[in-house]
Formats: structure tokens, C-alpha cells, sequence
């Protein structure tokens, strides 16, 4: 089993079917609309536009479990990340991405260290988690590392399909 056979809602509704995305590499960020570190839907939604045919998808995984900054409805947050920051990329439903109501698809992510070796929970939104083609965990970024930072980009490269 890999990240692409894990079952998660859409954030509109209905499955999110990450099983759409095997054979592509998926960037999954744990996004927040009321975060000083939102601004970086615009650098994932360039991530987005640049590498979607080259076989990257970025996938929006809103969580309201860092300081409350995610509190809105689907249809709230669907609106403020498209009126805002003109995101095309998908997003799931709301889940916990921390403690016993992890969603299982973080659970499948979280034992992946970063470049300073944290693994484990989640320290805050926009942590980011590059899934290879094949459905393995390549990476993972902490929050403060933007989705312009050479290495995420090196590091993307190397993963996108051949």
C-alpha cells in the first residue's frame, strides 16, 4: 500500500482519488488560511503551473490544528484560495494531520525525516512532503521552506517521472 491507495475526501466533496496521481510525484502540504506563512499558496500555485506537465501535482491538505488558522467551511476555504491566490491545484478535505485522529495519509507520511532530521509530528502549516511516482515518501521540508527554495526545486526534479 502506498500514499496513492489512502482514501481522503475532497475538499468540494466526494473522494479525492490520490490513486489519479500514481505515476506522477505529488507535493502534499498541510495548508492554513490565516497563517503568516500563507502567502505561500502563491509560490505553490507556481510550482503548480510550472511542473504539472512535467508530472508534478501540489496537493492543498487543509488542517485547523496549528492555533485555530484554518477555522473555515469547505466552501470558505475553496473561495479564499481561489479569489486570493488563484489556486488551481487540488485540496482535500479538512483533516488532523497530528495526534490520535491523525488522518491515515499523514500517518503514512510523518515517519519521513527532513533535511535536519525531524520526523514525526508536524510542527506547523505548510510542511511540505514530495511522494514519488512509485507512491514512496522522497522528502519532506519544514514549513519555513518555500516552495522558490532551490533545494525543494532540486529535489523535485529528481523525483518527477521520467
Amino acid at each position: 500500500m502506498t500514499v496513492f491507495d489512502i482514501p481522503i475526501g475532497a475538499l468540494a466533496g466526494g473522494p479525492a482519488d490520490l490513486a489519479q496521481y500514481r505515476g506522477r510525484a505529488l507535493l502534499i502540504v498541510n495548508v492554513a488560511s490565516r497563517c503568516g506563512l500563507t502567502p505561500q499558496y502563491a509560490g505553490l500555485q507556481a510550482l503548480q503551473d510550472e511542473y504539472a506537465d512535467r508530472g508534478l501535482t501540489v496537493l492543498g491538505v487543509p488542517c485547523n490544528q496549528f492555533a485555530g488558522q484554518e477555522p473555515g467551511s469547505a466552501a470558505e476555504i475553496s473561495e479564499f484560495c481561489q479569489v486570493n491566490y488563484g489556486v488551481t491545484f487540488p485540496i482535500t478535505e479538512k483533516v488532523e494531520v497530528n495526534g490520535p485522529d491523525r488522518h491515515p495519509l499523514y500517518a503514512a507520511l510523518v515517519d519521513t525525516a527532513d533535511a535536519d532530521g525531524h520526523a514525526g509530528d508536524v510542527r506547523w502549516n505548510f510542511e511540505k512532503f514530495l511522494v514519488a511516482p512509485d507512491g514512496s515518501v522522497a522528502a519532506r521540508f519544514a514549513p519555513t521552506v518555500t516552495p522558490d527554495d532551490p533545494t525543494l526545486r532540486a529535489t523535485i526534479d529528481k523525483t518527477l517521472p521520467a
